[in-house]
C-alpha cells in the first residue's frame, strides 16, 4: 500500500496557507486545530549507536529512505544524530555488513546491531588503476588483499604481506637481514634478461621505480642492490591489487608486460576526530640451522683426508689437527654468529576525521630493528603521511591530496655471517682473549668478528606526492587530472678500516678504504583524463580517454677512496690520498602515452571491455620510440539468465570471462641503442681519455607480450562457497638481449632484438568457504593454488650462440644444465658422471646436458579465520613444490680446513663402500677436487626443496565497548614463519641461492588504542 503525504499536491499546500492566515486572527482555533498540524510538520532529532554486537562501528552511513540528501555517518563511538520525521524509515549501510532498515515510529533513540555480510563480494569495488569496477563486473584478472590481511602480519616490507595469499603471484624473500628485499614475479618470467621481469608499481596513481638504488660494492650484505620498496610502510596501506591479464594490464601498455601492483594508501573518514595509536614489539630468530659436524666428526674427517692424500706428518698450517688448537674444544658457530635475537619495536599514530565534504588523515610511524648478528647493528625507519580529500557542496568538484615522506638508516656489517658460520672449524679458537680483545691466536686464524669493523651504512629518504583534481563538466561527464611527484635520495658506503686486519701485520690507516655510492632519482607525472558514462535503455557505456607524461631524472656516483691518515677520517673523502670514480651516471628517462578504455554492458549480463595505449619511450632510437598495445575482455554473468535465476536457488553467482591482448616491456636501461663512451682511466697529455662503451643499434625495438586468459567464477549458497578458476597463456617475443659478438669487434655483445619466444602457461584456482556464520561466530577459509610452466618456444641458431649453455628449446628458461651424477665408484671412492659425448672425459663443454628446472611446479596458500565476538584467530599456511641446490652446491670440498654438513659423515672410507659422498681430501688430490667441483654442479647436488610453512598466525581481542566506553582497545599476538615442514637438505628451502640469512621466525605482541 502506498503512503500519501499530506504535503504533496497544490490543494493541500493552499489549504495550509489559508489556515495559517486565519489562525493569526483566531487564537481560539489554535488550541484545537494547530496542534495536530504541528505534529505532522515537526522534525525530531534521532540519535543512537551502531554496533556489530560487540564493538561500535564508525563510518556507517545512516540515511532516510526516499530522501537522498538526508544522511549522516556514525562517529568513532558508533554514535549518530539525524533529523527526521516520526514516520520516516532509517537505512543503515556499511561495507562488509548487511544493509538494515528501521522504522522510526516516533522514537528518538534507535540503537542498531548490524550483521556481518561475509559472503556478498560482488558489490566490492576493485581498483583497476585508471578506473574502478565492481567485483562482479570485472572482465580482467585482479587479485586483492586489504588492510585487514596486512594488519595481522608483523612485516616491514609490503611484498611480505602478499606471500601465499594470491594466485599467480610468486614472492621470494631474498634475505632475512633488516631492510632486505623480496623478488616478485606475476605469472612467470617473460624476458630472458635478468632484472627485466619486475612488475610496475603504482602508489596512489604515481608510478614508483623498483630499480636498484645501491651498488654491489656497497650493498654487500643485502642481495639485490638495495630495496626501494622498503620505504613503503605496510601500516599505511588500505589495499593491494595485482593486475595480471591483458585486459587489466594493457591500459598500462609497455610497462604492463610483467603485471601491475597497485598500492592504495589509507584515507580519512567522515566523522568525529579519531586518534589511533599502534604499538608493537617483536623478536626474531633464525628458524632453521644447517646440521654441521661436531668436533669429533670434524677431526675424524680431517685425519682421514690427510691419510687419503698420503700425508703422514700434519703440516704446520693444519692448526686444527696438529695440536695448535684444542682438539676437545667445540663451538657452535651458527649459534655464535647468527644465533642472536633481532628485536623490533614499532610505533604508529594517526588522527583522522572530517565531514562529508572534507576528510583528512595524518599519520606518523617509527620502527627499529636490530640484527641476529653479533654487534650493535640497527635498522631505523620513520615517516609521516598526509591525506586530504575535499568535495564541493554540489559534488561536482573534488580535490584529493596524499603525500608521504620516509627516512631510513640501516647500519649493517659488510658481510652476511651465514657462510662463515657454516665453514669455521668447530675447534677454532675463542673469539676474545683474556683481556676481552679480539683473539687472533698467534695469527693462526682470521677472527670472524674482525668483520664487525667494516660496516655497510645506508641512508635513504623518499618523498611520494599525488594530487587528483576532478570536475563534473556535465551529466555523466567528468574531467580529472592526476599529478604525481617522487624524490628518492640514497647514500650508502662500505668502509674497510685497517682494524679489520690482524694487528700482527702492522697495517695502518694508509691501508684503509671506503666505497661510497650516492643515488638520486626524481620523477614527475601528469595524467589528464576524461570519463563519460551513459545509460541507453538496457545498455550501459563507460568511456575513458587520457594521456600520460612522465619524466625521470637519475644521478649516480660511485667512488673508492683509500690511503687515509686516520681511520676517523674515513667519511671525509678529501682526506684520502687516492680517490677513484668508478661510476658517474646522469640519466634522463622520458615517457609519454595516450590511453583509452571503452566498456559496454547489456542487460547487466553481457560485458565487453576494450583497452588500448599508444606508448612512447626515450629508451629506443628514432623510428622505434612508439608502439601500440591493446586488449579486449568479455564477461557473461550467466547466473542472471532466467533459466538459472528461476530454477537454481543454490547458484548465487556465475560468470565466464576471457581476455586477449598485447603489452610491452621497456625495462632495458637507458641509452642502450646509442654509441656511448666512458672514461678510460688513463691520461694522455694530462687529459683523461675516452673509450667506446657501447655500439649503436638503430633497429633496437620493443619487446611484446601477447596474453590470453579464460576464467570461470562460481558462487554457491549465497556465495558461502565461491570458486574462481583461470587458465592463461602468455607469449613474449622480440626479446631484448645482448647478442654475443666476436672478440675482434672490441665488444662482447650488442643490444638487439632476438627472434626468440618465451611462453608461460598456468592454471590458477581460488576457493573461498564460509562454513559457519552466526551473529557471534564465523569461520572463513581461503585457499589458492597456482600451477605454472615456462618454456622457450623458439630461439634461432641457439646451438651456435653464446646462450647454448643456458637454454634448451622446449625447456623452461629457468633451467640449469648440469652433469648427470651416476654414483660413487666403490673402488676408487670418486664421484662418477655420465660421459654424454662418449669421449672418455668429463668436461663443461660437452657433458653439462642434464636439465633441472628450479621454477616452482606449484605454489599457494591456505588461510583460516575464526571470529567469536571480539576474539579473532587467523592463520596462513604457505606451500611450494620445487627443487633447488642443496648444501653440496655451496659446501663441496669435504676434508679441507672448513666444517662441513653432518651428512658428509656418510662418505666413502674404504674400497667396497657404497656411499652417497666421495672420499675426503685436504686439497692436494686434484682428481678428488675436480670431482667435487663437478658434483656441486650436478643433479646429485639437487634435491627436493618443497615446503609447507605456517607463514602467519594472529590472535587478537577487541575489548567490548561496555568495558571501555570512551576507548577502543585491541590486543594482538602474532607470529611469522613459525613452523616449516620440509625435507630439504640444507638451510631454508625458500631461497634460490645459499649463503644468505634465511627468513626469521618472528613473534610479536601489540596493542591498538583508538579514542
Amino acid at each position: 500500500m502506498k503512503n500519501k503525504s499530506f504535503y504533496k499536491g497544490g490543494s493541500a499546500f493552499l489549504y495550509l496557507i489559508i489556515f495559517g492566515f486565519s489562525l493569526s486572527y483566531t487564537p481560539a482555533l489554535a488550541s484545537k486545530v494547530l496542534r495536530p498540524m504541528h505534529y505532522l510538520l515537526q522534525q525530531n532529532q534521532i540519535s543512537g549507536t551502531v554496533t556489530d554486537g560487540v564493538n561500535p562501528l564508525a563510518g556507517v552511513t545512516v540515511s532516510i529512505k526516499g530522501k537522498a540528501t538526508s544522511s549522516t555517518i556514525s562517529d568513532f563511538n558508533g554514535q549518530y544524530t539525524l533529523t527526521a520525521s516520526p514516520d520516516d524509515t532509517l537505512v543503515f549501510s556499511f561495507m562488509g555488513f548487511l544493509t538494515t532498515t528501521e522504522f522510526i515510529n516516533g522514537r528518538k533513540t534507535i540503537n542498531i546491531q548490524l550483521q556481518k555480510d561475509a559472503t556478498q563480494l560482488q558489490e566490492v569495488h576493485i581498483n583497476a588503476g585508471y578506473y574502478s569496477v565492481k567485483e562482479s563486473e570485472r572482465t580482467g584478472s585482479i587479485a586483492r588483499i586489504t588492510a585487514k590481511n596486512i594488519e595481522t602480519q608483523p612485516v616491514t616490507n609490503v611484498l611480505a604481506a602478499m606471500q601465499g595469499r594470491m594466485a599467480g603471484v610468486n614472492i621470494v624473500q631474498e634475505s632475512g637481514i633488516a631492510g632486505g628485499g623480496f623478488s616478485i614475479n606475476i605469472r612467470g618470467l617473460n624476458s630472458l634478461r635478468e632484472g627485466a621481469n619486475a612488475p610496475l608499481f603504482i602508489i596512489d596513481g604515481v608510478p614508483y621505480s623498483s630499480d636498484p638504488i645501491s651498488d654491489r660494492q656497497t650493498s654487500t650484505s643485502i642481495p639485490g642492490d638495495g630495496n626501494p620498496l622498503g620505504s613503503i610502510n605496510p601500516g599505511d596501506i588500505e589495499s593491494l591489487e595485482i593486475l595480471k591479464d591483458a585486459d587489466a594490464t594493457a591500459i598500462y601498455g609497455s610497462r604492463g608486460a610483467n603485471g601491475v601492483v597497485l598500492i592504495t594508501t589509507k584515507k580519512g573518514r567522515a566523522g568525529k576526530t579519531t586518534f589511533t595509536i599502534n604499538s608493537n614489539h617483536s623478536s626474531g630468530t633464525v628458524s632453521k640451522m644447517m646440521p654441521l659436524m661436531k668436533t669429533s666428526q670434524y677431526l675424524a674427517m680431517r685425519q682421514e683426508a690427510f691419510a687419503n692424500d698420503g700425508i703422514v706428518s700434519y703440516p704446520a698450517n693444519a692448526y686444527d689437527v696438529n695440536g695448535t688448537w684444542d682438539p676437545s674444544r667445540y663451538t657452535d658457530w651458527q649459534k655464535k654468529l647468527i644465533g642472536g635475537t633481532s628485536e623490533v619495536t614499532g610505533l604508529q599514530a594517526s588522527v583522522s576525521g572530517g565531514s562529508e565534504q572534507t576528510k583528512y588523515l595524518f599519520s606518523g610511524n617509527y620502527r627499529t630493528e636490530s640484527s641476529v648478528f653479533p654487534g650493535d647493528f640497527l635498522y631505523k625507519r620513520g615517516g609521516a603521511r598526509l591525506s586530504f580529500d575535499h568535495a564541493s557542496e554540489d559534488k561536482k568538484f573534488r580535490f584529493t591530496f596524499s603525500g608521504s615522506y620516509t627516512a631510513q638508516h640501516n647500519d649493517l656489517p659488510w658481510t652476511d655471517f651465514v657462510t662463515l658460520s657454516r665453514q669455521l672449524a668447530p675447534n677454532a679458537p675463542a673469539l676474545y682473549d683474556a683481556e676481552n680483545k679480539l683473539n687472533w691466536e698467534n695469527s693462526t686464524w682470521e677472527n670472524p668478528l674482525a668483520n664487525l669493523e667494516s660496516k655497510n651504512i645506508a641512508q635513504t629518504t623518499d618523498l611520494i606526492v599525488n594530487s587528483l583534481l576532478s570536475y563534473t563538466v556535465a551529466k555523466n561527464l567528468e574531467f580529472k587530472t592526476s599529478l604525481g611527484f617522487t624524490d628518492l635520495h640514497n647514500e650508502d658506503n662500505r668502509s674497510i678500516p685497517s682494524t679489520v686486519y690482524n694487528p700482527a701485520y702492522n697495517l695502518g690507516s694508509q691501508y684503509s678504504s671506503i666505497y661510497s655510492n650516492t643515488l638520486s632519482r626524481r620523477s614527475w607525472i601528469i595524467e589528464p583524463q576524461l570519463n563519460w558514462r551513459g545509460d541507453f535503455g538496457k545498455s550501459k557505456i563507460d568511456v575513458l580517454v587520457g594521456a600520460s607524461y612522465q619524466n625521470q631524472d637519475s644521478k649516480k656516483l660511485l667512488s673508492l677512496a683509500s690511503g687515509f691518515t686516520s681511520n676517523s677520517l674515513l667519511s671525509d673523502l678529501a682526506s684520502a690520498s687516492v680517490t677513484l670514480i668508478l661510476n658517474n651516471d646522469a640519466i634522463l628517462y622520458k615517457y609519454q602515452a595516450f590511453f583509452g578504455r571503452a566498456n559496454y554492458t547489456f542487460v547487466d549480463k553481457y560485458i565487453v571491455n576494450f583497452t588500448g595505449r599508444r606508448d612512447g619511450s626515450s629508451r629506443f632510437g628514432p623510428g622505434k620510440q612508439f608502439a601500440t598495445f591493446g586488449a579486449i575482455g568479455g564477461a557473461w554473468l550467466f547466473f542472471k539468465e532466467p533459466l538459472l535465476a528461476e530454477n537454481s536457488s543454490w547458484l548465487s553467482f556465475g560468470k565466464l570471462r576471457s581476455s586477449y591482448g598485447t603489452t610491452g616491456n621497456d625495462q632495458i636501461g637507458d641509452y642502450q641503442f646509442l654509441n656511448t663512451y666512458s672514461s678510460s682511466g688513463y691520461q694522455y697529455g694530462g687529459t683523461n681519455g675516452l673509450q667506446p662503451a657501447r655500439l649503436y643499434n638503430a633497429d633496437f625495438g620493443w619487446e611484446t607480450n601477447k596474453k590470453f586468459e579464460a576464467a570461470l567464477e562460481l558462487g554457491f549458497f549465497n556465495d558461502r562457497i565461491f570458486l574462481t578458476t583461470a587458465w592463461y597463456q602468455n607469449r613474449s617475443s622480440n626479446q631484448l638481449v645482448g647478442l654475443p659478438l666476436a672478440g675482434t669487434t672490441g665488444f662482447s655483445s650488442i643490444q638487439a632484438n632476438l627472434d626468440a619466444t618465451v611462453e608461460n602457461t598456468g592454471f590458477e584456482a581460488t576457493l573461498r568457504l564460509v562454513p559457519i556464520k552466526t551473529n557471534n561466530f564465523s569461520w572463513t577459509t581461503n585457499f589458492n593454488i597456482t600451477s605454472a610452466t615456462n618454456r622457450l618456444v623458439s630461439f634461432p641458431d641457439l646451438e651456435s650462440s653464446g646462450y647454448r649453455s643456458d637454454y634448451v628449446i622446449g625447456q623452461p628458461t629457468t633451467i640449469r644444465k648440469l652433469f648427470h651424477f651416476t654414483g660413487v665408484d666403490p673402488q676408487t671412492g670418486l664421484y662418477q658422471f655420465k660421459d654424454v659425448n662418449g669421449d672418455g672425459a668429463i668436461s663443461y663443454e660437452n657433458d653439462l646436458e642434464t636439465v633441472r628446472d628450479f621454477n616452482p611446479k606449484y605454489y599457494g596458500g591456505l588461510q583460516n579465520m575464526f571470529v567469536y565476538k571480539g576474539l579473532q584467530l587467523d592463520f596462513l599456511f604457505q606451500f611450494v613444490k620445487q627443487e633447488n641446490f642443496n648444501f653440496a652446491n655451496t659446501q663441496r670440498f669435504a676434508g679441507l680446513l672448513s666444517n662441513q654438513p653432518s651428512a658428509y659423515v656418510n662418505s666413502w672410507h674404504q674400497a667396497g663402500d657404497l656411499a652417497p659422498y666421495q672420499r675426503y681430501t685436504t686439497g692436494t688430490d686434484q682428481q678428488v677436487m675436480q670431482a667435487s667441483e663437478y658434483f656441486g654442479l650436478s643433479d646429485g647436488a639437487v634435491s627436493d626443496a618443497s615446503y609447507i610453512r605456517l607463514k602467519n598466525i594472529s590472535l587478537s581481542y577487541d575489548f567490548p565497548r561496555e568495558l571501555l566506553p570512551q576507548l577502543g582497545c585491541r590486543l594482538s599476538l602474532q607470529a611469522q614463519n613459525l613452523l616449516t615442514i620440509t625435507s630439504y637438505k640444507g638451510g631454508d628451502p625458500e631461497f634460490t641461492q645459499g649463503g644468505t640469512l634465511p627468513p626469521l621466525r618472528v613473534i610479536s605482541a601489540g596493542v591498538q588504542l583508538t579514542f
